[in-house]
């Protein structure tokens, strides 16, 4: 591999772990801990420690966990909001040791980067549910979450075997973001606009439900 194919691997596998841990942090530790162990990929080494067998494992078991809070309506928004604490700087610390050995300044400014395309992804993906779960039918639920875990497994494959096309998609990714979460944050903003409304300016009571108190006196009296 010559200098620039290897600049533009780092860069790609830099910028790719972090995406991916926006959308599901332990499958993308899984998958990287995985193929280094098996010698797929050649992981550089402040990642050796996801080859570690316990990272692994406690990686496929929280993956597991999250298989199917991210599929249940509901629990998969409050699983969200507690990983936005979790997945960013996740995504910035990978994204930091995926550049090897290389000055500090190097370092800090990948998990700079790493951490705001994490933050985009993770953004996208919690906003997007939160108006997914305003449908009654899980379907929706089940269809977004398997279309996110594939996402995650096809976008850390090109990462690592078409660097070049995955920046290229990385790239249009982040335009699309700039275009998509402003409406995402406005169709929040309305959803809960309406909750609050509901709770504001609660229905009428039910004419066929119990006559008030007055009228119950008046009936007995």
């Amino acid at each position: 591999m010559d200098p620039y194919q290897g600049i533009i691997a780092t860069i790609a596998l830099t910028m790719g772990a972090a995406w991916a841990s926006g959308i599901n942090l332990y499958a993308t530790i899984a998958m990287l801990g995985f193929l280094g162990i098996t010698g797929n990929i050649t992981l550089p080494e402040q990642l050796h420690v996801l080859q570690d067998p316990l990272v692994i494992g406690a990686a496929v078991l929280m993956y597991l966990v999250e298989f199917f809070a991210d599929k249940t309506p509901g629990i998969d928004t409050g699983w969200d909001t507690i990983h936005s604490f979790i997945r960013i700087p996740a995504g910035a610390l990978l994204a930091a040791g995926a550049v090897g050995d290389v000055t500090p300044a190097l370092s800090v400014t990948a998990g700079i980067l790493g951490g705001a395309v994490a933050g985009t992804t993770h953004a996208i993906k919690a906003g997007s549910r939160v108006l997914i779960n305003t449908s009654p039918e899980p379907f929706s639920n089940w269809t977004a979450s398997v279309a996110e875990d594939l996402a995650v497994f096809g976008g850390l494959w090109a990462t690592l075997h078409y660097p070049v096309y995955f920046l290229i998609f990385l790239i249009l990714f982040l335009l699309f973001a700039v275009w998509v979460i402003p409406k995402l944050w406005r169709g929040i903003k309305a959803l809960f606009r309406k909750i609050l409304q509901v709770f504001k300016n609660p229905p009428p009571p039910d004419k066929k439900g119990p006559p008030p108190p007055e009228t119950i006196k008046e009936i007995t009296g």
